[in-house]
């Protein structure tokens, strides 16, 4: 026996994420009957997820009910668990921002201001949970996590789980040293979303990280030296994250890998020489345009689906469970079926070191109890003075200028970019920013102080 549920998907016109989603609940039995609730702002990709969860579910004879909305208040009516996905703005005004960078001499962005619209958003959800939904869980799918479910754990009395991919990178190191069965690997890799460390590596009960040493020493040059990419964010493997892994004495994990430090980013051929060949890594004007498009033909054939009758949603998605994690914590918070999970919660003393109120990503238990962080203790010294606490110190400097609103925090962001050359240089660039036709809610809310 099972329970049923109601879940909110809050951007829900995804690509991917709500069809992975209904796979993930039609395969698993015991939330049989639940009903999934799709909003999204955008009705041609919400009908489409609407349709495809219907016929998929249907293919395989799963209990479940869907229905699709553009309120996000009628989305939340009596909702269970609320995942929010979205992403504001769209990854066409973040081209649009970085060309606008570049004509100031920022290589790719170079700098940011933030992410305002995203961690207001988040909050307008959260608020909203209080008033329609109290009781629900909130799980955070969408970026940027880390300051998103901070400031809604600070803000809000909302149950906040924060949720993220880059862990799986620990899987990718193993497969590439030739370790076959992830059954047999125990690992733990704590930290902050995006800055997370290997401190724990173990296969059938042994330490693996001798055999990393052993794959870098015998097998490292090679494999960069004739490794080609086919996804844009395959670098788990890379130089850089060797180089980080020689510097600190634990292996950085997913997108860790990718933020390293600015000088594996200063131009092309230098991310293409620390990440590898042919996209330097995601965040390049090579890698990026990729990415988007993998992301625009994945919705063309969902649409090309719905709209022939004959098609079938199994074969396009396939009857195999996804690796995300939120279909399983659902199942483990209301029907007792305990696991293990990578989760971004309230510190709460589970690394020490950083304050309570911070959220953290840390291996957690979850069951019909709740979430229950692991407590790792301390990360090394090192990597607490020169990755964590400096990423802790920039979330916390991102909060406060969102809710101040405070201009002249923006202007410091952007001054402190490696990339900066001069004060006019940024002054110019933040203008223009926020000049830009899609911000101006931005160039509204921010003001400078009152004795600039």
């Amino acid at each position: 026996m099972g329970t049923a549920v109601k879940i909110s998907v809050i951007g829900a016109g995804s690509a991917t994420f709500s069809l992975g989603l209904v796979k993930d609940l039609c395969l698993t039995e015991s939330l049989a009957g639940s009903m999934v609730s799709f909003m999204d702002i955008n009705p041609e990709r919400l009908e489409i997820v609407h349709k495809l969860a219907e016929r998929y579910a249907a293919e395989l004879g799963a209990d479940l009910r869907f229905e699709s909305t553009e309120d996000r208040e009628a989305s939340l009516e009596d909702a269970d668990f609320v995942i929010n996905t979205a992403y504001v703005k769209g990854h066409y005004h973040a081209r649009d921002t970085r060309e606008v960078t570049a004509k100031h001499g920022y290589y790719y962005g170079g700098v940011g201001i933030g992410s305002y619209d995203n961690l207001q958003l988040m909050l307008d959800v959260a608020f909203d949970m209080e008033q329609i939904c109290p009781d629900a869980w909130l799980i955070q799918s969408g970026n940027p996590v880390f300051a998103g479910s901070t400031l809604m754990t600070r803000e809000t009395d909302i149950k906040v789980c924060g949720l993220c991919h880059g862990h799986y990178g620990v899987y990718e190191i193993a497969r590439t040293i030739g370790l076959e069965d992830m059954s047999k690997l125990t690992w733990q890799a704590p930290g902050v979303n995006h800055n997370i460390w290997l401190t724990h590596f173990f296969y059938d009960g042994k330490d693996a990280y001798p055999l990393i040493d052993e794959w870098i020493r015998t097998k490292g040059e090679e494999y960069w030296r004739t490794h080609i990419a086919t996804r844009t964010h395959d670098t788990q493997m890379s130089r850089a994250a060797v180089h980080q892994y020689r510097m600190y004495g634990l292996f950085p994990i997913g997108d860790t890998v990718r933020r390293g430090g600015w000088w594996y980013h200063t131009d092309l051929a230098t991310k293409k020489y620390w990440y590898g060949e042919p996209f330097g890594g995601p965040d390049t004007e090579i890698a990026r345009p990729v990415h988007v498009a993998g992301l625009e033909k994945r919705m063309a054939e969902m649409a090309s689906v719905v709209n022939d009758p004959k098609a079938s949603a199994v074969a396009l998605f396939g009857r195999e469970k996804t690796r995300e994690q939120q279909v399983p914590i659902i199942d483990g918070l209301v029907n007792d079926h305990e696991g293990q999970f990578q989760v971004n919660v309230p510190n709460n003393g589970a690394i020490s070191g950083i304050a309570d109120d911070v959220v953290v990503e840390v291996p957690a238990i979850v069951n019909i109890k709740g979430i229950q962080p692991i407590q790792v203790g301390p990360l090394p010294q090192k990597v607490m003075l020169e990755h964590v606490l400096p990423e802790v110190l920039d979330m916390e400097r991102q909060l406060h200028a969102f809710l101040t609103g405070d201009r002249s925090m923006l202007l410091w962001n952007v001054l402190e970019s490696h990339q900066t050359r001069s004060y006019d240089q940024a002054m110019a660039v933040l203008e223009d920013i926020l000049n830009m036709p899609a911000n101006e809610n931005l160039k509204e809310y921010f003001r400078w102080p009152e004795n600039w």
